[in-house]
């Protein structure tokens, strides 16, 4: 199980350790891209305080999407060009999505970009969302909102990985379970950088 962090450890571990970057068996399959034109984008890590500690926000994407219809994700989009920087960008779409506010995010951290299979170069924001959120689902966007007991999205024994053989080289997926939610692709990519840097082993 991985250590129960409250608000100012996580702040503290998050911002005295350098960035990590995404595990390289995970970024073969993409090293391709750096040379095609991408589409910036962003998500919001948001933590929520409760009484048994912190959870995580995570959104079911809608099974109509063209990308990746039906994953589970962080509320995020593309960057418009009204946009005033990416991590605007992550706080306009969690509210598009979802229906939380901006003043009841407070955003403490942003990790690497992150290239995908769809072309795009995401930037992961960690904010702190207010308990007192309400949601506002646009079903357009997305089919569910829930959240995840950070210990567990924490705990590396909790997530897993296997290996493909794409051609010449090893392609790494990661995957995470809780309840009848299966965590994976980018997101599942995200959260373990993210383990490693938080809790820095």
């Amino acid at each position: 199980m991985s250590p129960e962090l409250n608000k100012s450890q996580l702040i503290q571990n998050f911002q005295l350790h350098q960035t990590v970057d995404y595990h390289k068996d995970s970024m073969r399959r993409v090293a391709h891209l750096k040379s095609y034109p991408l589409r910036k984008a962003s998500v919001l890590i948001g933590f929520v305080e409760r009484d048994n500690g912190l959870n995580v926000i995570f959104t079911r994407r809608a099974k109509h999407l063209k990308h990746h219809p039906g994953q589970i994700s962080f509320p995020g989009g593309k960057y418009e060009d009204d946009d005033i920087n990416l991590a605007h960008t992550a706080l306009r779409e969690t509210y598009e999505e979802i229906g939380i506010e901006n003043q009841q995010i407070s955003i403490f951290g942003q990790m690497p970009e992150l290239v995908t299979i769809s072309k795009f170069s995401v930037t992961p924001f960690l904010g702190f969302v207010d308990n007192s959120y309400v949601t506002t689902i646009d079903r357009n966007e997305v089919d569910e909102v829930f959240e995840v007991p950070a210990r567990i999205v924490f705990d590396r024994y909790q997530l897993h990985s296997h290996q493909f053989q794409f051609g010449e080289y090893t392609h790494r997926v990661f995957g995470l379970s809780y309840q009848n939610h299966f965590i994976w692709g980018m997101t599942a990519q995200i959260i373990q950088a993210l383990q490693k840097h938080i809790l820095y082993r």
